[in-house]
């Protein structure tokens, strides 16, 4: 995964979602194991002046998904990516710019949702997307499962 990738994956997402081009993402950082993607208080706070529930949610959506995206395209194949399931849960208030990190789950592995995609046509993975908060815990958790399904 280079840098040049990731960027070209945060301008596809701006480009083609409207909601991630309203919330202002752009990437904060990647490596071979990671994805991270910010996004700036002002358009996504809530009438407390915290940052909003869906768009926490929408960040950990989109650096999930962010994330295997761009190990398909690393690897040349050609997929609709969707979250088949997750779970969010919301642990404290965020009060200024925040970011949201993806990182594939403890069970979760490349080789094995790779073999299947080639098997089958279709693989799932389970990957784990966090907001941190101000105090070193989580502000926002999001446990996924991503569906990628080979075109025809």
């Amino acid at each position: 995964m280079t840098d040049s990738a990731a960027h070209d994956l945060v301008r596809f997402i701006r480009a083609k979602i409207p909601l991630a081009q309203a919330m202002d993402l752009e990437l904060l950082a990647h490596d071979a194991h990671r994805l991270a993607l910010r996004a700036p208080l002002a358009p996504n706070v809530n009438d407390k002046g915290c940052a909003f529930g869906g768009s926490l949610v929408s960040l950990m959506t989109l650096v999930g998904w962010g994330l295997v995206e761009l190990e398909l395209r690393a690897r040349g194949q050609h997929c609709d990516v969707f979250v088949g399931e997750s779970t969010v849960r919301y642990l404290q208030p965020i009060w200024a710019d925040f970011h949201a990190e993806a990182r594939l789950a403890a069970e979760a592995d490349w080789a094995a949702f790779f073999d299947t995609l080639q098997a089958r046509g279709k693989a799932r993975i389970e990957v784990e997307c966090s907001v941190p908060g101000t105090d070193g815990k989580p502000a926002a958790t999001l446990s996924a499962r991503f569906v990628a399904k080979r075109h025809d």
